[in-house]
């Protein structure tokens, strides 16, 4: 019985060093993944947020405009085609 207690010693000291041994590997790997994620990100040149957000303020701004001078343009088409409107 007493040969029994310490075989299962042995395994469970077997086990738990495996467990932290992989433990140890997936830190590693997951640091080293982050590591190429970060790089790959970088090397992309992705914008920032910000400078996202600034050039769609900028777009809507100009859209904006392009609507308004477009309503201007047709206003003052209709008004020099009623000067020249045939008064027969």
């Amino acid at each position: 019985m007493q040969t029994d207690n310490r075989l299962l010693d042995d395994l469970s000291r077997i086990a738990t060093g495996a467990l932290g041994a992989l433990q140890g590997v997936k830190g590693e790997v997951e640091q080293a993944f982050r590591q190429r994620l970060e790089r790959a990100l970088t090397d992309m040149e992705l914008v920032s947020r910000e400078e996202f957000e600034a050039v769609k303020a900028m777009a809507e701004a100009a859209r904006e405009e392009n609507i308004r001078l477009a309503e201007r343009l047709a206003a003052l088409e209709s008004k020099q085609n009623a000067g020249f409107a045939d008064p027969a």
